[in-house]
């Protein structure tokens, strides 16, 4: 016998089937840490934290409704014809949304208020 065989077959079969085993559990059945579990990863490159609350939220909406509105208004200065006609329908629609986030604003303030 070689070097390698005797090796080999020194090993008992319970020695084998116990390390065999071990590697199953430990890849298979992994004990519970005290990590907190991660959720499985999602396609979505960005994620909002579940743990901003809900007027930080709208805030930051509102101020962000601003922005596409800002942003469309000004590229409308520079088109004409149907183009700018669909960008400042897109201005204004960002404006009518941003209304709408201010009043579900304000009622979360009354709301914390009274």
């Amino acid at each position: 016998m070689t070097t390698a065989e005797t090796e080999h077959t020194s090993h008992s079969p319970n020695t084998l089937d116990e390390a065999a085993q071990r590697a199953l559990d430990y890849y298979l059945n992994p004990k519970p840490t005290d990590e907190v579990p991660r959720k499985p990863p999602t396609a979505q490159l960005f994620m909002v934290s579940p743990d901003i609350d809900t007027e930080t939220l709208l805030a930051n909406a509102s101020e962000d409704l601003l922005s596409i509105s800002a942003i469309a208004a000004d590229l409308a200065d520079d088109v004409d014809g149907s183009r700018r006609s669909v960008i400042l329908a897109i201005s204004r629609m960002a404006e009518g949304v941003h209304l709408l986030v201010e009043r579900a604003m304000d009622r979360l303030e009354v709301q914390a208020a009274g």
